[in-house]
């Protein structure tokens, strides 16, 4: 479980984020959404030890993330950046092997080279493995990345805004290989690898949300404002309260699907 109790990070007196009291439970995948500038990305980083807090705790599977050491949090959390800048000479397979570093130091066993191997196939990318970086679309580093990150073999996984970059085919993919990887209540077929991880995810787009999580956490102006599964959420009035524009909501046959006017 992920838990936050009174967290809060003050940058003026006028812009803050929380006091946030939040339970994340353990499995599948929780989304976190709302307009730009609530504070979404903010809280992941902080969840991810890439930007302190000003006042209350984190915990991960029980460890408190500001006490733990950083090499024994990296076995236990990965966290992937918007902004992420790699020496573009690396291949594909290099930059994933940069995911097992905490628990290789460098020194890449058979194992580590297993592990490696398993998340580049997870994310459809055993092809492109011999690639440099500065050889690929923006798509298709996009999904490097988070095979790196899911190389490292946490239980916990933290993305912000993996769809950036990718197409509409491969966001759908994208989130069909993550819901398989926290397989939640609403699993898809195959892709064992990886299952039972809890995966949270910033999104902008509420429907790629709603079609792939389990629980939605809407953030707005630095606060919690909704907090619960897709049939909870997507609510006309909820979601125009949330984006502060009116929103109407249709039942298709796939779940819910929310327009903007």
């Amino acid at each position: 479980m992920i838990t936050l109790s009174d967290v809060t990070k003050t940058y003026s007196s006028d812009v803050q984020i929380g006091p946030v009291n939040l339970p994340i439970p353990p499995g599948g995948v929780t989304t976190r959404g709302g307009p730009n500038g609530a504070g979404k990305s903010t809280l992941l980083t902080m969840i991810g030890r890439l930007l302190g807090i000003d006042a209350g705790v984190i915990e991960i599977a029980g460890l408190d993330v500001a006490a733990t050491k950083s090499n024994d949090l990296a076995k236990v959390v990965s966290i992937l950046r918007q902004e992420n800048s790699f020496i573009t000479r690396l291949t594909v397979r290099q930059l994933v092997g940069f995911g097992r570093f905490p628990h290789s130091k460098g020194r890449l066993t058979a194992a580590d080279e297993e592990a490696i191997s398993q998340a580049i196939d997870f994310l459809d990318m055993t092809e492109l493995e011999g690639r440099y970086l500065d050889q690929l679309s923006g798509g298709q580093r996009q999904r490097a990345n988070v095979a790196m990150v899911l190389a490292q073999d946490t239980e916990y996984v933290l993305l912000d805004e993996p769809l950036n970059n990718l197409d509409m085919k491969h966001s759908v993919q994208m989130m069909q290989h993550l819901r398989r990887g926290g397989g939640g209540r609403r699993p898809l077929a195959g892709g064992a690898l990886h299952r039972g991880r809890t995966i949270v995810v910033v999104l902008h787009d509420i429907n790629f949300a709603a079609n792939y999580s389990d629980l939605i956490c809407a953030v707005k102006d630095g606060a919690i404002v909704e907090f619960g599964p897709p049939s909870y959420i997507m609510d006309p009035a909820r979601l125009s309260a949330i984006f502060g524009t009116p929103v109407n909501v249709f039942q298709c046959p796939s779940g819910p699907f929310a327009v903007y006017f």
